[in-house]
């Protein structure tokens, strides 16, 4: 029951530190069974994924800070959830859009419970590994290449079908439901004060972006250049030891040979006495 209870919470439960294999497996899901829910085709399908992968890929890195009580990563979700739910907008007919917004594990996918920011989608669906249809043809191939920031901050899937598009209310961040529905989502996170700008300046920042220019990699090459003379002075030491060990041998050798001789010659006198 331990085992079966800790793959249930590995699977629902989401951190800020998602690998890319998890963003594709939470879209899979949720793509698959707005498929189910709203009937779509395959080409509505593999759109679907896309767009809900920007959304997945984007928020993974931001929910941490809304888990503290951030309002600027607050409202930074509800902007991720306003162009996910427009490029939807562009992709299903306006009847399918409108079930969409009827069920909330679609329209508004995540939420804050005992800490944890969670997707709503496994409260209805609770088999976690069971999927109505096949991973899309771009399951693993697709990065983000069509999200808006790429394409001059406009839906890359507008004009793409010929039915009807929804034009109802479909925002929610400057939506009069705003406020009620980040009481439905997040009711639970205490917003802290002062926080609706996003901080700069902080050292993880500083750092971060220190490291990526080049002063960073000369600071480190830099650092790098005692250790290498270290290294050959060492070596240099290591070599003239061995030097010094080998001509030390080498004075024993001879020495030796001397004494052998002396030792030699006296015998051969001894022996020239004697007859």
């Amino acid at each position: 029951m331990l085992i079966i209870f800790a793959s249930i919470m590995g699977t629902a439960i989401c951190s800020a530190a998602m690998s890319n294999s998890k963003v594709r497996k939470e879209t899979r899901f949720l793509t698959d069974k707005m498929a189910y829910e709203l009937n779509l085709n395959t080409e509505q399908y593999n759109d679907v994924y896309e767009i809900n992968y920007d959304f997945i890929a984007g928020i993974r890195y931001l929910m941490d800070d809304v888990l503290r009580g951030e309002e600027w990563a607050l409202n930074r979700y509800y902007d991720y959830l306003d162009v996910r739910n427009d490029d939807l907008r562009w992709v299903l007919s306006s009847r399918q859009y409108s079930r969409f917004m009827q069920a909330s594990y679609f329209y508004r996918p995540v939420y804050v419970s005992g800490g944890r920011w969670e997707f709503r989608i496994y409260i209805n669906y609770t088999n976690h590994n069971h999927f109505y249809f096949p991973r899309p043809y771009h399951y693993r191939t697709y990065c983000g290449g069509h999200y808006r920031t790429n394409h001059h901050n406009t839906s890359y899937y507008r004009g793409r079908y010929n039915h009807p598009v929804y034009n109802g209310v479909y925002r929610i961040r400057n939506d009069r439901s705003y406020h009620t529905a980040r009481r439905s989502d997040f009711g639970s996170v205490t917003i802290r004060p002062n926080s609706s700008t996003r901080p700069t300046g902080n050292a993880a920042t500083t750092t971060r972006r220190t490291g990526s220019t080049g002063s960073k990699r000369e600071h480190v090459n830099t650092s790098s250049r005692p250790a290498n003379a270290a290294g050959s002075s060492t070596r240099r030491n290591t070599n003239d030891s061995r030097v010094n060990s080998k001509d030390n041998t080498y004075r024993s050798i001879e020495k030796k040979t001397r004494t052998l001789n002396r030792k030699s010659s006296h015998i051969s006198e001894k022996r020239r006495e004697h007859k």
